[in-house]
């Protein structure tokens, strides 16, 4: 290029009206549309999870229930067996066997806590 020849610069554009986006109309009643959806979704939504996090609390005290019942269920077949059912009216209510004497010493009284 020569010294002489200078650079121009490229006429601006002409400016149109639509540079910018529009609101238009219905682009407001959509947006307006979507606003009200949303905001009718957060008590659905919450209830929801509400709702989630009881179940999880219910299942959680299920399980523990269910871990009593076998415990229980344990112990009712540990005091159908005759050796246990003596030992604990030998120990709780201080019976003895036939043909069996039982000694009272007089200022000691049993220790019921394991009954």
């Amino acid at each position: 290029m020569s010294a002489t020849t200078t650079r121009s610069r490229p006429s601006p554009r002409p400016r149109l009206e639509r540079d910018r986006p529009r609101l238009t109309g219905r682009a407001a009643a959509l947006l307006v549309a979507v606003a009200i959806l949303a905001v009718m979704a957060i008590v659905p939504i919450g209830r929801y999870l509400d709702q989630r996090s009881a179940i999880a609390d219910i299942e959680s005290r299920a399980a523990e229930l269910e871990a009593e019942n076998a415990d229980l269920r344990a112990e009712i077949s540990r005091l159908h067996d005759p050796a246990e059912l003596e030992e604990l009216a030998r120990s709780c209510l201080g019976m003895v066997g036939p043909r069996e004497v039982a000694f009272v010493i007089p200022g000691r009284t049993a220790d019921p806590s394991g009954c």
